[in-house]
């Protein structure tokens, strides 16, 4: 669990670049970008931890209480509160260990610390991947209810949707293991790159299809009411507007994580790219707000669900 200036997050085991070529600030004599570090304090990880933390275990909670909620569709959505879930405890984990090494609370060998850096860096990049997945197969699920409608019940039966759970969930403590054990090799950080690019493209390309056939669903209901232009476009507006919310809160948390491995590979001398290394633990930061959002878009939208939240919370169970 190495201390190394601003770049102290446990998975600081990705961040390959050595320390020496970002600097925090410039010398006088030397030319180069001004770079803006953007410092996150450790209060802020244990606080947005502990929000996804308790977001989660009640989204958990909710589908785990509801049998009506028993479907693929909520068992993948509560994967995805898992996956998310894990990237809280890990977090807080990390954090609470390095602050207390630091406080000289906790005295331990650097062998054993070395191989808790490890298993937390395991735990942190299977709960990235898994979230990814999960992400994407609940966008397939939701395609599959819109373009095979009367066949969805047939298609997406509560066995296959277990076995894509677990095959999700091996595949992420798989890919992480080789993540962390290889992640010296260029190989590694081109593969997790383009496993993000699919991810992407995958919601990009399904989400955009359904929109377009949403949007032409609601045309043919306004000819028929000789109402076309007012529904068509505010079901259009509303449609673009749930479209751009979910990709871009996508792009937005994920994106500048993927975008530190690439420059890892591409530019890991370069002055300006050292300037976005520095930032490493603001990309952290974001994955773990995408770990707060991620109910909010998935899971609370559906009124049974609040429904049921509001009875753990008053926990009539």
């Amino acid at each position: 669990m190495p201390v190394l200036g601003s770049q102290r997050r446990l998975l600081g085991s990705l961040n390959c670049t050595p320390p020496a070529t970002l600097p925090l600030t410039l010398a006088p004599n030397r030319t180069g970008p001004q770079c803006l570090e953007v410092s996150i304090p450790d209060g802020l990880f244990l606080s947005l931890g502990l929000v996804s933390l308790v977001e989660n275990v009640l989204v958990v909670a909710a589908i785990a209480k509801n049998r009506n909620l028993h479907s693929p569709k909520y068992y993948f959505i509560c994967c995805l509160a898992m996956s998310d879930l894990l990237v809280s405890v890990s977090n807080v984990l990390e954090t609470a260990v390095m602050l207390l090494l630091e406080a000289g609370v906790l005295a331990t060998r650097a062998a054993v610390v070395q191989q808790l850096d490890n298993v937390i860096n395991v735990l942190i990049c299977s709960s990235m991947v898994s979230s990814l997945c999960f992400l994407g197969a609940i966008a397939v699920d939701r395609y599959i209810s819109i373009f095979y409608a009367l066949r969805y019940h047939s298609v997406v039966t509560l066995p296959r949707a277990w076995r894509i759970i677990a095959a999700i969930w091996v595949a992420s403590i798989l890919t992480s293991v080789l993540s962390i054990t290889y992640y010296n090799h260029t190989v590694v950080l081109l593969c997790l790159v383009g496993f993000f690019i699919a991810m992407l493209a995958l919601m990009a390309v399904l989400y955009v299809h359904m929109l377009a056939r949403a949007c032409q669903h609601a045309r043919g209901i306004a000819r028929l009411q000789k109402r076309q232009r007012p529904i068509h476009q505010g079901f259009g507006l509303k449609g673009a507007a749930t479209l751009t919310i979910l990709l871009g809160v996508f792009f937005l948390c994920w994106g500048p994580f993927f975008l530190h491995l690439s420059l890892i590979v591409l530019c890991p001398q370069h002055p300006t790219c050292g300037c976005i290394f520095k930032n490493f633990n603001l990309f952290l930061a974001l994955i773990i707000c995408n770990a707060i959002v991620d109910p909010l878009i998935y899971a609370f939208r559906s009124q049974e669900l609040r429904k049921t939240l509001q009875e753990v919370l008053q926990c009539s169970w």
